[in-house]
């Protein structure tokens, strides 16, 4: 419902007007003196103000509403503010639209040219808000932009876990989705939120673990010009971007102990101030966290707080290790695969069966991310369309051709045993470029991109 305040010393004029309004289904806000109004306008966030030029201090000059004009400006740049006068001149209308009013009406008013010119500027002032909301999301996905993996679910863990957020997404419940780093829980979020009633709505996502405690109430609640040094204009935060939407906060174990009670506030009223302003805000978000952390831990210390947790938690979820989920491994390497031989324009890349045994049988520790990783390295590195596992073990685009025959490293063979691990394969390409480049270990480590201390840490570990 549009909140509207009408300013006017005429109890009359108020009476009408508000009578007029509540019946088109606005809310109602009225005052007969300018400190009235401006106190009013300091609390409350009005869609529109009607003003009246004239009050007590002379009846025809319009130079006390022509003040309170500045000085509703000075609190709210946007608002529509709709001027009504009984002594109306086209210079002072001039000198009220150059003073920040929206629209002029003259007394006695049409009814129906009010409620037109009051419509007009709700939808401007509302395709204005869409437009800076978009900007300052676009901002957000800009900067929180990560080259995401896809959601392969080859795995029945995986296929499980989707049917599971499926079900979860019908509801209203707020999430927490726990996993290792890189197992793609972001992802997953937005999976949840594509699938539920506020799709068409924004998801908004914020890395707690990234935001400074001193400025974690602006970028969650926003703030307005001047509430801080750096403060140059209105700044609009995360969950008035979110409303009506999903709200993801990821790492939420990194929350300051001392905001937690502000966020916990708003989860429980959907209300929140931005800083510097006294204007209470709603917002109706549904959160969806994660992490990684031993939340139970930091809940027995005190690090984490109860109430606000039981309030994130409606709903958990655990997104399993890649290594818990062998069936999707080469999949999504494939697809990695892909997408950067596009970018490096190599094409028909593919991967060696010796290279598959490598992935599927390491433990990948970094999880999605680490593969992800793996892959862009090994098509940056690939000098043929079939990778070889030395291209993904090598740290470094940076290489240098043996002086030998390349045919020679072409020809040694890896082992066939499918338990090698990648330390397995680490240590037996690095013997074979010993040995083919008959022990100098310099030319060795330089075949292989890697700088002489890192080779010769390589040899002491596995004793070579």
């Amino acid at each position: 419902m549009k909140h509207i305040l009408i300013a006017d010393d005429d109890h009359n004029i108020l009476s009408a007007l508000k009578m007029l309004l509540s019946s088109q289904g606005y809310k109602v806000s009225m005052a007969s003196q300018p400190e009235q109004a401006l106190e009013l306008a300091k609390q409350f966030e009005f869609d529109a103000i009607l003003l009246d030029l004239n009050y007590s201090r002379d009846t025809t000059s319009g130079q006390e509403g022509i003040d309170l004009i500045k000085l509703i400006r000075s609190e709210n740049k946007s608002v529509p503010i709709i001027v009504m006068t009984g002594w109306a001149t086209i210079d002072l209308a001039v000198n009220t639209m150059q003073e920040g009013a929206s629209d002029f009406i003259q007394k006695p008013w049409e009814n129906d040219r009010l409620l037109q010119t009051i419509n007009t500027h709700l939808r401007l002032a509302e395709q204005i808000k869409k437009s800076e909301k978009l900007i300052r999301q676009n901002e957000i996905l800009k900067s929180d932009s990560d080259q995401s993996s896809p959601i392969i679910a080859q795995s029945n863990e995986m296929k499980y876990l989707l049917s599971t957020l499926e079900q979860i997404a019908s509801s209203d419940l707020n999430v927490v989705i726990t996993g290792d780093n890189g197992t793609g829980k972001s992802l997953l979020a937005e999976y949840l939120h594509n699938h539920s009633e506020r799709s068409q709505s924004p998801f908004i996502s914020v890395n707690m673990g990234a935001i400074s405690e001193s400025l974690f109430e602006s970028e969650m609640f926003g703030h307005i010009k001047g509430a801080f040094t750096d403060a140059k204009e209105n700044r609009i935060g995360r969950f008035e971007l979110a409303d009506k939407g999903s709200l993801f906060l990821d790492e939420i174990g990194n929350i300051p102990t001392s905001q937690q009670s502000k966020l916990l506030r708003v989860l429980e009223s959907q209300q929140f101030e931005p800083v510097g302003s006294s204007k209470t805000k709603t917002s109706d978000v549904r959160i969806i966290a994660a992490t990684n952390a031993d939340i139970q831990s930091m809940l027995a210390s005190g690090e984490f707080r109860q109430d606000l947790y039981y309030r994130l938690n409606g709903i958990e979820v655990r997104v399993p290790s890649l290594s818990e989920r062998p069936d999707d491994i080469l999949p999504l390497a494939e697809h990695f695969l892909k997408q950067y031989g596009k970018k490096y324009q190599k094409p028909n890349l593919s991967l060696s069966k010796e290279a598959e045994m490598l992935l599927v049988n390491y433990s990948w520790p970094g999880n999605i991310r680490e593969l992800r990783q793996l892959i862009e390295r090994a098509a940056v590195l690939a000098k043929e369309s079939t990778i070889q596992p030395e291209a993904m073990l090598m740290p470094s685009s940076a290489t240098t051709a043996p002086k030998k025959s390349s045919s020679s490293a072409n020809n040694a063979k890896l082992s066939d045993n499918d338990s090698l691990t990648l330390e397995d394969l680490e240590k037996q390409i690095i013997q074979q470029r010993i040995q083919l480049f008959d022990g100098n270990m310099l030319n060795a480590a330089k075949s292989l991109g890697l700088s002489r201390s890192a080779f010769y840490r390589r040899i002491d570990k596995y004793n070579l």
